[in-house]
């Protein structure tokens, strides 16, 4: 009887593992996707097929978090994921934007892929623009992390053992020392009253070097710190190869 029971559930695991939906994955490299991934990875309905990203193509980082596109390659390696990059040349058009990404996502719905997963949590005209453009082409938005409470997602990030520097501070809300820092208990308790923990208002924007998803630590020293656009503090991050 035991190895009925043992083979029904193998039968029942890999007819799920049939069925499961494929779905392309947007990528920031940030924790807010970090954790939108863990939790779809952990459901047994999604097959996630790759990583999207888009770069600035001038200087190949992501766009507001600054971070080197080789330093994505590398998490995309350590998840054991493909990187999709598209590359979006400075001051574009949102028409431009549009273009290149409805251009990516439509080749991947010929190969099967009928939705597209988002790190956002909070913001409604965000993710309402997303569904309508998702709806154009024929796919559906995911939202594996909406509407957590951004103070307990935050720590639930930490507890599950995730680490992330801050690459990115809008001084509007938030002062240089804030940059470059580790996002930790210490970051959080120090963050002035009205930044969401999560910076989900575009306060601060992390990179993430390591946690439950990754089969690596991803390895790199701080660089320098610049101001931007009157208004951007950035902290390079310079990745250190991992050949002698």
């Amino acid at each position: 009887m035991d190895g009925d029971k043992n083979c029904l559930d193998h039968l029942e695991y890999v007819m799920a593992d049939m069925v499961r939906e494929r779905v392309l994955f947007t990528w920031s490299g940030g924790k807010d996707s970090a954790m939108a991934l863990y939790k779809l990875l952990e459901s047994r309905d999604y097959e996630v097929v790759a990583l999207l990203t888009t770069l600035t193509k001038e200087y190949g980082r992501v766009s507001m978090h600054g971070v080197r596109q080789v330093l994505l390659e590398e998490q995309a390696d350590s998840i054991g994921l493909r990187l999709e990059k598209i590359y979006i040349a400075r001051g574009s058009s949102n028409e431009d934007y549009d273009a290149r990404m409805r251009e990516a996502l439509t080749r991947y719905r010929r190969l099967g892929v009928s939705a597209v997963a988002f790190g956002d949590i909070l913001l409604e005209d965000v993710r309402r623009y997303r569904e309508e453009s998702l709806s154009k082409i024929g796919m559906k938005a995911l939202f594996p992390i909406w509407g957590r409470d951004t103070a307990k997602l935050a720590r639930e990030f930490i507890d599950l053992g995730f680490k992330a520097i801050v690459t990115c501070v809008d001084s509007k809300s938030l002062d240089r020392r804030f940059v470059g820092r580790i996002y930790d208990e210490e970051f959080l308790r120090d963050l002035p009253t009205g930044v969401d923990p999560c910076g989900e208002n575009g306060e601060f924007h992390t990179f993430v070097y390591d946690g439950p998803i990754f089969r690596r630590r991803i390895r790199f020293r701080v660089g320098r710190i610049v101001f931007r656009d009157n208004r951007f503090y950035f902290c390079d991050l310079i990745p250190i190869s991992l050949r002698p």
